[in-house]
């Protein structure tokens, strides 16, 4: 197979039950649409304890569909699962896919003229896309951390947390060098880098669906991402002290 010409990242954590559908649904979309072909899944399996790693090697894709599944060995967190499948992805362009398929794959086609830079799936853009909302205080809890990090400014968009997300290959190959963020903080510390590296960041609007058997916990996570976030712009201050 030539070089593929777009790779789908997926991290994934005890993720046994809901992966085999969703690898379906990729791969059926991939096959209908010639132009993204040659294509790759890239699963990365970060230290789950179940059989997500099984169940993925298990999945047969469609003519031009390669499959690479990688494990972590151990629990490590989400950002460090998609710094691997970034550097491990050998397509032109690089999606970046929750396990939960939240965002649709069909919504990729909405990304694709932005390709040239980072497009970033988002919720908040054009809330009548949400098929099914959050809880309340989930909800309120995400907008809060979203003002923290514009006062931090880390960010002017809406939602950064959307894990649906694409960029191409040669800077994902590139900030899977860079990134040091394993936890959820992952994709603002990815935004940040890619627009500092000169790549434009532009936010879509598209449809999104609230999984009940998300992996984030607002209460456990949220003063973490917070400390993260802070942390992350003591690193990118010092970063840009440092240069010449």
């Amino acid at each position: 197979m030539h070089s593929p010409r777009l790779s789908v990242v997926i991290p994934a954590y005890n993720e046994a039950r809901r992966l085999p559908g969703t690898l379906r649904r990729i791969g059926s979309y991939l096959a209908s649409h010639p132009e993204l072909l040659p294509a790759e899944i890239v699963v990365v399996d970060d230290g789950s304890q179940d059989r997500t790693a099984a169940c993925a090697a298990a999945f047969e894709p469609p003519r031009g569909v390669a499959l690479v599944v990688h494990s972590l060995g151990e629990n490590r967190g989400k950002g460090a699962a998609v710094r691997e499948g970034m550097r491990l992805a050998a397509g032109e362009l690089v999606l970046l896919c929750d396990a939960d398929l939240a965002t649709p794959i069909e919504e990729l086609e909405k990304l694709l003229p932005h390709a040239r830079g980072v497009a970033c799936g988002s919720r908040a853009v054009d809330r009548r896309l949400i098929t099914r909302r959050q809880p309340f205080l989930r909800d309120r809890l995400g907008r809060l951390f979203n003002l923290v990090l514009r006062v931090l400014g880390l960010t002017r968009l809406k939602d950064t947390q959307c894990g649906f997300k694409l960029l191409p290959g040669a800077l994902a190959r590139e900030l899977a060098k860079s990134l040091v963020s394993d936890g959820f903080i992952y994709d603002v510390e990815l935004l940040a880098r890619a627009e500092r590296a000169g790549y434009p960041v532009v936010e879509v609007a598209v449809r999104w669906a609230h999984v009940e058997e998300s992996r984030v916990r607002p209460w456990r996570h949220g003063l973490g991402m917070v400390v993260d976030a802070v942390r992350l712009r003591w690193r990118l201050w010092r970063e840009t002290q440092a240069r010449p």
